[in-house]
């Protein structure tokens, strides 16, 4: 069985998965929200190819290049000299902020091994770009596209392709979890999987622009930024996902207020009265009179989760629906900054459980007392099954 898990292909784990909404690479950061919004989606594909090109063309020859999300606009839009013209730095191209070399998107083939899937990703892939399907579209088909959907398209070079996650990975695993005992049922911190050197953290009480830095660290690691007390205590955590459930305008709240503040601003929902008002207070004491104009006209102090649609959804895990900008959230859509947690004496399969429940990459490692001791991610989980895997060979 061991024998068979090692010969399963990443098209295996593609099943059912839907085809990527894409956008094109010389698109402006203001069509990524405008698409983010449209379609409902976390992230969006940034792609460099002629699905996209005003002119008429094939779609051959195309690359994804990365990948974009609101989290991604706000660290843009965060940067010193664009929080004086926020509306004018929208307008910038999606490739300010997509890497020259495409190190967290990369390309595999259907073909490839389970192995080499969970090697690229423990160099540091987050999405592995697969294709899933073979259509030839008419070119009336391709106009209408164009026409009609500019930044929906699911075709390039004459494929629709899907993309693989650490999560979707660590999903498979866990369906063949028995193979991997002992081992699955060992203590985390005797296969040496928390990461206690390469913790993000910042106090209660720094201000949150502070955390910028480090929110680019957690982006590219799939991680967050720990909150912590005085005495090293978790008290909960500033996430990249958090964040993507916010709007663009939650600028605001990160440039003025502090970590804590921030935790309460985006935790549920619409953000406190008081903190909205003090937002806009610290706004004019910075001279900021540009950032809050385009606040007000956004009515952007609904942040947290005001994209998502308020109508009945089901629970069925399809993709949810965002109805516009402004919409109330859900109680099952909003996400919170209450942090995931486990203990350095939780097994390996435990963690494994609890992080795709909370739907998170990671889980902060805490002692009975609360205090914050390291981090254990996806990535350290797949080292260790990659290790457990090559033993089998």
């Amino acid at each position: 069985m061991a024998v068979r898990l090692l010969a399963h292909e990443v098209s295996d784990i593609c099943l059912g998965k839907p085809a990527l909404r894409s956008i094109s690479v010389s698109a402006t950061l203001a069509d990524a929200l405008s698409a983010l919004k449209r379609l409902g989606e976390n992230y969006i594909s940034v792609w460099n190819c002629a699905c996209h090109s005003s002119k008429s063309g094939s779609g051959d020859d195309c690359r994804c290049v990365g990948k974009i999300s609101v989290v991604d606009v706000v660290s843009f839009l965060c940067r010193e000299e664009n929080l004086w013209q926020p509306a004018v730095a929208l307008h910038s191209s999606i490739s300010v902020i997509i890497p020259e070399v495409p190190v967290i998107v990369r390309h595999l083939q259907p073909h490839a091994s389970l192995v080499e899937a969970i090697d690229l990703l423990l160099e540091g892939a987050q999405n592995l770009v697969v294709p899933i399907q073979t259509r030839t579209f008419a070119k009336s088909r391709k106009k209408v596209l164009k026409e009609v959907a500019p930044f929906d398209c699911t075709l390039h070079n004459n494929l629709e392709y899907c993309w693989l996650t650490q999560e979707d990975i660590i999903r498979y695993l866990l369906n063949s979890i028995g193979l991997f005992s002992p081992t699955s049922i060992t203590p985390i911190n005797s296969l040496n999987a928390i990461d206690t050197a390469n913790i993000l953290a910042i106090h209660y009480d720094d201000p949150a622009l502070s955390a910028l830095p480090l929110l680019s660290q957690a982006i590219i690691h799939q991680s967050a930024i720990a909150i912590v007390d005085s005495d090293g205590k978790l008290i909960g955590e500033i996430s990249p996902p958090t964040l993507n459930s916010c709007n663009e305008t939650v600028t605001a709240a990160i440039a003025t207020l502090s970590a804590g503040e921030l935790m309460a601003y985006v935790d549920c929902g619409d953000p406190p009265e008081d903190l909205v008002q003090l937002v806009k207070d610290r706004l004019e004491e910075r001279n900021l009179g540009a950032l809050l104009e385009w606040v007000e006209e956004d009515s952007a102090m609904s942040s947290c989760s005001s994209f998502y649609s308020t109508s009945s959804d089901d629970d069925s895990g399809s993709s949810l629906g965002r109805s516009g900008k402004f919409g109330r959230p859900s109680a099952r859509q909003v996400r919170s900054s209450e942090a995931a947690v486990c203990n350095p004496r939780s097994s390996l399969v435990a963690v494994m459980i609890q992080a795709l429940a909370h739907r998170v990459p990671y889980l902060w490692v805490v002692e009975d007392d609360g205090r914050l001791v390291g981090i254990i991610t996806f990535v350290s989980m797949l080292k260790v099954f990659r290790e457990r895997l090559e033993s089998m060979c």
